[in-house]
């Protein structure tokens, strides 16, 4: 087992099954050594969108669920990563970005700290390794009504 998956393990917390793509696209991209992965919602381990994790931040969600649902986006865009590298989560080198979209109201001030459930998880599961570049940005709607969207880019050996 690879320092990630120990992670991972010591923190109790199982990767889902990578979520199929539901459009004309492809959940992730390998080229040279960047491995980039498409956007993920905050699917639950079962696969599905919990009804605490669907609306806009600033009416029906609040910050404890966004924070919430953009870890589980983290997670499932380590999901992903690891359907990419073969199961092998070790090869990853470091989280080079971070993109988050929040589907929030127009008033709703607190992009940036909702991201950080996303951005504090990566940190915790790489270390000095997830630190990243970032951009938060507050959207109208998302799929499926999720509160939060995550896509990322890794460098990999």
């Amino acid at each position: 087992m690879n320092a990630i998956d120990t992670k991972l393990a010591a923190l109790g917390i199982t990767l889902p099954a990578p979520a199929a793509p539901v459009a004309n696209y492809v959940p992730y991209v390998i080229t040279g050594d960047l491995l980039i992965i498409s956007g993920q919602l905050c699917f639950g381990l079962d696969g599905k969108l919990s009804e605490a994790h669907k609306g806009k931040l600033g009416a029906e969600i609040f910050n404890e669920a966004g924070l919430e649902a953009a870890k589980l986006c983290a997670i499932n865009v380590l999901a992903q990563a690891k359907a990419a590298l073969g199961g092998d989560l070790g090869r990853i080198r470091r989280c080079v970005r971070l993109g988050g979209f929040i589907n929030a109201t127009p008033h709703f001030a607190a992009l940036p700290a909702i991201m950080n459930g996303a951005s504090d998880f990566m940190v915790e599961v790489l270390g000095d390794a997830g630190r990243h570049a970032r951009s938060t940005i507050g959207v109208a709607n998302l799929p499926a009504d999720a509160a939060v969207e995550v896509e990322a880019m890794f460098e990999i050996a």
